[in-house]
């Protein structure tokens, strides 16, 4: 977790998936050098993204890209050795398992054949989050930090290492480590869980006498800086080095620091930085105090067996490699996956505006790191390290790398399509005529024709009763007049007389159900020892 943290907590990601014309720009790839390769779908929660050529990503051509080959080899070994798919699936899927075969093979010593190789197996694509242009880039590094092992009255704060009693749902206990998002429970009793103690609670002492010291530290300023990192050096007063690195936390999100003095009109948006938080801090202990303890988040940690030699260990599990690491949305992108980062950052001096174009590898996470093109750039360990992480927070145009397995037109054969059209024969067999449309007709009733001698009587309808509508109408018969004999046939009423609107038939109701007696009959028989039914014949 880098010191984006200290400048904004990210926005929250939301929304529908958004992709742009991938289909028509993106070369095919032989069949042959991707043998049963699954499709997946090209799909990121809130971005939008469309591919480019090499020769149009700026600085693609003059990078290092054996450095960034070697990180992306160590990515690497953890994608080959996974046997199944994992549970939750991102975007690009497991393809990254091809071109990590294809760089364990290969015998790679120059940047041109490291070029070559990213060039032949990878697509490069613009990815931004929806509605925007660029993304966003901030800084970590590796504090360096006098410590103790034992409390001193120089040290006095402790590094705690996770307790037993804090659990989080859907892990077990003796995992390696745990998420950095979610909540967490400790346990009351045998079965109550409630919300883990916050970052006052455990600063007043509450996990004090269970054992959990790693190491002590100075102040609790120092404490604050190695748990934004989430890794750190304790340099003991015997020479050595206690090596530790993020294990878990206490379930509460992370409030940014340094947006509270912003906020507060303590330090300018323009002059924030890692340095001003802790030079308020050493001058304000008090207002520190209040400040820590609004950040009710709580890292604890575990000590990893590391030389002075070795680099921190990222959220994939591999070493980190100082310029070429990157911290990105783990629940968006896959680690492993190469990120071309372009962008001018204040790399020399606060004031400079330094050409950063590199192609890095996303090796680790962090709380504060949301969103498609959002990341933490890794400098190492050091008080340089921290203080070029401590000036970033800039906007940076990123260029995502997609193995070439996931082209979209072999995606495109496996698309449903809607159903074939009928043909013109079969349409006009069977034309489709729409319903036609139910208008309003005025409530007015139609005029009366007068009686004409030649015409027959019409009878009027009659209102039926409510009884009279359980009979389905038949077909009603002139009544015939006085002076005409009852077996003459009425005459066909003329072809201009006025035509009367029939009145909508009565739908029949079903005949009631038949009452069938059963045949036999049960009644219930019951006795002292066992229960049952007993046929009456």
């Amino acid at each position: 977790m880098g010191p984006t943290a200290e400048i904004e907590s990210g926005a929250a990601r939301c929304g529908i998936a958004a992709a742009v014309a991938l289909i028509v720009l993106l070369g095919p790839v032989p069949a042959s050098a991707y043998p049963d390769r699954p499709v997946f779908p090209i799909a990121i929660d809130n971005t939008q993204y469309a591919p480019l050529s090499w020769a149009d990503i700026p600085g693609w051509a003059g990078d290092d890209h054996l450095a960034a080959f070697g990180a992306f080899r160590v990515s690497c070994n953890p994608i080959s050795l996974q046997r199944k798919p994992p549970a939750d699936l991102k975007a690009i899927g497991t393809s990254l398992r091809e071109p990590c075969h294809a760089a364990n093979k290969s015998r790679i010593s120059d940047g041109e054949q490291a070029r070559r190789f990213f060039e032949q197996h990878f697509q490069p694509v613009s990815i931004s989050k929806l509605g925007e242009d660029t993304g966003f880039v901030t800084g970590y590094y590796e504090p360096v930090v006098n410590g103790s092992r034992t409390q001193t009255e120089e040290y006095t704060v402790p590094i705690y290492r996770r307790p037993s009693n804090l659990f989080v749902r859907g892990f077990k206990q003796s995992a390696g480590s745990l998420p950095n998002k979610g909540q967490v429970f400790r346990k009351i009793g045998r079965r109550k869980l409630v919300p883990y103690y916050d970052r006052a609670e455990i600063e007043d002492g509450i996990l004090t006498g269970r054992d959990l010291e790693i190491c002590w530290v100075k102040s609790h300023t120092d404490l604050l800086f190695i748990q934004i990192q989430g890794s750190a050096r304790i340099k003991l007063e015997d020479g050595s080095t206690v090596r530790i690195n993020y294990d878990a936390h206490n379930g509460y999100p992370y409030t940014p620091v340094g947006r509270i003095l912003i906020e507060r009109n303590i330090v300018p948006r323009d002059q924030m930085s890692m340095q001003r938080i802790r030079q308020y801090m050493d001058e304000s202990p008090e207002n520190a105090k209040e400040l820590r303890r609004l950040n009710r988040s709580y890292i604890f940690f575990r000590e990893v067996k590391l030389s002075d030699k070795d680099e921190a260990v990222g959220a994939q599990g591999v070493p980190l490699t100082a310029g070429r690491s990157i911290a990105v949305d783990k629940a968006l992108h896959v680690y492993g996956t190469p990120f071309f980062i372009d962008g001018l950052l204040p790399i020399e001096s606060e004031q400079s505006s330094t050409a950063f174009r590199r192609l890095m590898v996303a090796q680790d996470t962090g709380s504060a790191i949301v969103g498609p093109a959002r990341a933490d750039l890794y400098f190492g360990a050091g008080v340089e390290a921290g203080k070029v992480s401590g000036r970033l927070k800039h906007p940076a145009r990123f260029v995502m790398l997609i193995p070439k397995s996931l082209d979209p037109l072999e995606r495109g054969k496996t698309m449903l399509l809607p159903e074939a059209r009928p043909s013109a024969k079969i349409a006009k067999l069977f034309p489709q005529k729409e319903p036609p449309k139910e208008t309003a007709k005025p409530d007015v009733k139609p005029a009366e024709p007068k009686a004409d001698a030649t015409k027959p009587d019409i009878p009027k309808q009659e209102t039926t009763s409510k009884s009279d509508k359980l009979t389905p109408p038949g077909p009603q018969a002139a009544a015939p007049a006085k002076d005409q004999p009852r077996d003459a046939k009425p005459e066909l009423p003329a072809a201009n007389a006025p035509k009367v609107s029939a009145l909508p038939a009565v739908v029949p109701l079903p005949e009631a159900r038949p009452q069938i007696k059963p045949a036999k009959s049960y009644r219930r028989h019951s006795s002292r020892h066992h229960r049952g039914y007993r046929r009456v014949r």
